[in-house]
């Protein structure tokens, strides 16, 4: 019939573990990469240290274009290693709806969809290279640090409690559902259909990623937790609660911060 019955028809429960095994494979080696500080970064201000918030975007900055691409090659890896993982649902179901391609048509098409949402995120990185150029975090983190972290909680929890970071969650905890309604077929298909997926993840998460750049983007512990928590929003039963969770508890604590602060 339609598109939606022949993806539905096409989907099945059956295993298909490589690309999954895939996606985890590559997830754990950029993790090894961050922790193990592989990624070549410029040298920049040796004052300073990578985690410290707003560092790399100032050492990027300070170095031109190579220093901006150095960036968005570890900002690109940070994200594989945070988003790839809680992914794999979706990167599955995707895979079964080829069944009957051919091999080489599986493979183009499949890395065209996990590469796509790879590019999305790494582009996202141009945004806290923006702002540090309009508003330096180093500088505003020295003269008001309890200020501007308390200001980024507040942000992160105004965001977490909105109806558009719900309504993005939900397309992102119900892959099946996404593609029913997004899937469109071959190579252009799968960009097309991963880059409207990506759209709605960076939707869910752009306020923990921004909160991320506040505390440090190169601290590991940070990268770790927030890492855990937006898995958990999009793959499990309670995800919805948790980010209600998250909502208050930022909320709370940038009121208490911000007091702290001007006291």
């Amino acid at each position: 019939m339609g598109i939606h019955d022949s993806v539905r028809e096409r989907i099945t429960h059956r295993d298909i573990p490589i690309v999954a095994l895939v996606t985890y494979v590559i997830a754990l080696l950029a993790w090894v990469a961050i922790v193990g500080r592989w990624l070549p970064m410029p040298g920049g201000q040796a004052d300073m240290q990578m985690s410290d918030p707003g560092a790399p975007e100032a050492m990027a900055l300070s170095n031109g274009l190579s220093g901006i691409g150095l960036y968005l090659l570890m900002w690109g890896a940070m994200m594989i290693a945070m988003m790839y993982p809680s992914s794999v649902p979706l990167f599955r179901l995707y895979a079964e709806t080829l069944e009957g391609t051919t091999t080489a048509g599986k493979v183009t098409r499949v890395g065209a969809f996990i590469g796509t949402y790879a590019l999305v995120w790494t582009l996202t990185g141009l945004v806290p290279l923006v702002v540090n150029a309009l508003v330096p975090i180093v500088t505003l983190a020295n003269a008001h640090g309890g200020l501007l972290l308390g200001g980024s909680l507040l942000l992160l929890s105004g965001y977490q409690l909105s109806p558009y970071k719900f309504s993005c969650l939900r397309q992102c905890r119900s892959p099946l559902g996404f593609l029913l309604t997004h899937h469109r077929p071959g190579v252009r298909g799968a960009i097309r259909t991963s880059w409207q997926f990506s759209v709605f993840c960076v939707g869910c998460c752009w306020a923990l990623f921004a909160f991320m750049v506040i505390v440090g983007s190169m601290n590991i512990v940070w990268m770790a937790l927030i890492a855990v928590v937006l898995s958990l929003e999009r793959t499990v039963a309670w995800g919805e609660q948790l980010a209600r969770a998250v909502g208050v508890l930022a909320g709370v604590a940038g009121s208490a911060v911000v007091v702290i602060a001007t006291v």
